[in-house]
């Protein structure tokens, strides 16, 4: 079978315009442990935003987890427009990594889906069987040619600029955890073949407290085809603040596919959110590009949350920028973008 790539079809980047955003109701007790009553009402809220412009499309377990997401929908926004549920059952919640990842082609007006190994960030939280075939279950279910690359690969782990640039982490992507039988120059050729791409940047580590080993989604964003925002600690003593300066240094030295500099805007970090004794994950990074809203993580940290809005807001001069607390959203390792994957609108 030929690859998108060869078909040219690609990955458009998160801010085109979409049709949906893909979710997976959270229900794994396991990842937000004593929490996961507190996170519907936050959840719900996102969904609502994200469905005044575009489908929500929502897969669940059953019809009484339907009944229970349809209770929180309907507590928060009153209505249930713009959303559809999939019988389409899950181990967990984080939909960027086990999600579809759409490939198209815009002039022919031509949708595919790849679907990508799964192996739950290096077998660290089995099982993870029915995330692994929710691609194409969803490709059967709207008749879409599905891609199997036969590899791992996560959604969080790579981010695009919908113009032939792909950035990620060696962190992550190098892992031996997720492809031990590769090396840097055979994946880059599966990520060239299957989102469609020509050009791949690497930077190194991830943030601490981030159990996928350094997706990029917690550090370095596109806004459009050549500016990035990436986080940035402004604490020395913080033990992201060297990590985070190494991927500053890094990105400063980099190019695009068209041989230009990368605009790069710098972004804060909150103050570090600890847990039960454990450092959380938490970045402004991790907000989801919508049609009508960038919905963005706030901690509870007035003074960087306030900044952090401010310079997304300057940003995206088409949308609203929201912050909405992800507090203990963020207890489950993740926020809204780890959570959602989107669809294109061809």
């Amino acid at each position: 079978m030929a690859t998108p790539k060869e078909l040219n079809l690609h990955f458009p980047a998160e801010f085109a315009a979409q049709e949906a955003m893909w979710l997976s109701w959270p229900h794994k007790e396991a990842s937000w442990p004593g929490k996961i009553d507190t996170i519907f009402p936050i959840y719900a809220k996102f969904i609502g935003l994200v469905a005044e412009g575009q489908k929500v499309r929502i897969n669940i377990t059953d019809e009484v987890m339907n009944a229970f997401a349809e209770k929180h929908l309907l507590a928060v926004n009153g209505n249930l427009n713009n959303v559809e549920f999939y019988l389409f059952p899950t181990n967990d919640a984080w939909c960027r990594d086990h999600g579809p990842s759409f490939v198209v082609n815009y002039e022919q007006k031509k949708k595919a889906i790849v679907d990508w190994g799964y192996n739950a960030w290096g077998d660290k939280y089995p099982p993870y069987d029915l995330d692994d075939v929710i691609p194409t279950k969803i490709a059967k279910q709207f008749d879409l040619d599905v891609f199997h690359p036969g590899i791992v690969m996560e959604g969080g782990s790579v981010e695009l600029n919908g113009k032939g640039t792909l950035l990620t982490t060696t962190a992550c992507l190098l892992n031996k955890n997720r492809n031990p039988h590769l090396n840097q120059k055979q994946i880059e050729e599966y990520l060239t073949n299957y989102y469609g791409i020509n050009h791949i940047l690497w930077l190194g580590e991830g943030i601490v407290g981030d159990d996928t080993d350094g997706h990029i989604d917690d550090i370095t964003r596109f806004i459009n085809e050549d500016t990035v925002v990436t986080v940035v600690e402004e604490n020395k003593s913080d033990e992201n603040f060297e990590i985070l300066q190494e991927n500053l240094h890094e990105l400063k030295k980099m190019r695009l596919e068209t041989g230009k500099q990368i605009n790069i805007i710098e972004l804060p970090m909150p103050k570090p959110v600890i847990y039960e004794e454990q450092r959380l994950p938490a970045s402004y990074a991790n907000f989801y590009i919508a049609n009508k809203y960038v919905v963005v993580p706030t901690f509870r940290d007035t003074q960087n949350d306030e900044k952090a809005l401010m310079i997304l807001q300057d940003c995206f001069r088409d949308r609203k920028v929201v912050g909405l607390d992800s507090t203990d959203i963020i207890w489950g390792l993740g926020s809204f973008h780890c959570l959602s994957q989107q669809e294109p609108l061809i």
